[in-house]
């Protein structure tokens, strides 16, 4: 009889580890179930809001009237700037509920961050011009060479060297931008403004992603307070160059100027562009930076096809070959970026890696 009570209590306790095994690592008892769905969730949400910002960028830039990038994305900063500000302010009322950090302005800080921020502002504007000319079918193409210039800047600038499977990678993405430049031209779409203008924006993000490493500590390691700074030189460092290249005298005869929904889709894409960054935080804390990327390639997989079928095109296959060669590089990078990591830090924790990732990379993973 005592046997089998033993038996039945063994039982029981390993019932009991099983379940708790099952439960959320981090101890809140959540169940594999709800952590799967809680992870679609967020990827969901980064689709959606990626996706979207993207579609409502090219809408307001591929206004025939409006002939303003500059504006365009100088009233995108002076929203992330007030956004800010909003939290901050619901942080004190509610900090059970939002957690923000506290924002005082500091000019030091900002003289500091300057430097980030001419890049910065190199990134947004050729960007924004990259997609006004090219559209969101080659987008992904005429943006895709950020990895190689982390490799090439790396090496310049950190004095990093890359591996041969590294450089491997780089070169499939190089192949696949020269192919998709040469079959836009077969199509009779190819703009050469658009081409220089995504080239620009690569080496642009690149380096964003050097100064970013460099400014951290001025700003207390803390990303929401580095991007309120950033903003806050945007503004000011874009009302010159919109007054030097003219786009004053465009937004002042803009026929839709007092037309609300004019100025709600331009304030949407402000929003939208302050919610990719915490959305892009999010899918990295709930998954990895792996994961992180090959949802990012994705989901450039799914924009360009929305786009094709939007606009009713028809691509060749060689075109939609550009297009896996660069997407496919640049996911094998980031494999084999990690698997390196792992191999020089193999004790080193999840999280810690997640944190340890370099900021380049981060933002190579098709945002």
């Amino acid at each position: 009889m005592n046997r089998t009570q033993l038996k039945r209590s063994n039982i029981l306790r390993m019932a009991l580890a099983n379940n708790s095994d099952s439960a959320d690592p981090d101890g809140h008892g959540e169940t594999f179930l709800l952590r799967a769905v809680r992870i679609a969730a967020v990827v969901a949400l980064y689709w959606f809001i990626s996706i979207t910002m993207v579609f409502l960028n090219n809408y307001l830039l591929d206004n025939r009237e409006l002939d303003a990038p500059l504006f365009v994305t100088f009233y995108q900063c002076v929203v992330t700037v007030g956004l800010c500000w909003l939290l901050q302010s619901l942080s004190s009322f509610c900090p059970g509920l939002i957690s923000f950090p506290e924002l005082r302005f500091d000019l030091k800080v900002c003289r500091e961050v300057l430097p980030l921020s001419v890049v910065f502002i190199g990134m947004i504007t050729f960007n924004n011009l990259c997609l006004k000319h090219v559209g969101v079918a080659f987008y992904t193409v005429g943006r895709s060479l950020s990895t190689v210039f982390n490799v090439l800047l790396s090496y310049v600038v950190l004095k990093q060297g890359t591996s041969f499977k590294a450089i491997l990678c780089c070169g499939v993405i190089l192949g696949g931008f020269w192919l998709g430049v040469d079959q836009e031209g077969v199509a009779g779409s190819l703009s050469w403004t658009g081409v220089c203008f995504g080239v620009l924006a690569s080496a642009c993000v690149s380096l964003n992603a050097i100064y970013t490493k460099k400014v951290m500590p001025a700003v207390d390691d803390n990303i929401w307070k580095l991007s309120f700074y950033n903003n806050v030189n945007a503004c000011v460092l874009f009302v010159p160059l919109i007054i030097v290249f003219g786009e004053l005298g465009h937004v002042a005869s803009f026929s839709l100027l007092t037309d609300l929904k004019f100025w709600g889709m331009m304030t949407l894409g402000g929003v939208f562009g302050f919610a990719i960054g915490y959305v892009t935080g999010l899918q990295i804390k709930y998954t990895s930076p792996l994961t992180h990327n090959v949802s990012g390639t994705a989901k450039a997989c799914a924009q360009t096809v929305i786009a094709v079928v939007y606009n009713s095109s028809s691509k060749s296959l060689l075109w939609w070959t550009s297009n896996m060669m660069v997407l496919g590089g640049s996911s094998a990078y980031t494999w084999v970026r990690g698997q390196e990591m792992k191999r020089v830090s193999p004790k080193i924790p999840q999280d810690s890696a997640k944190e340890k990732l370099l900021p380049a990379e981060k933002s190579n993973m098709a945002v």
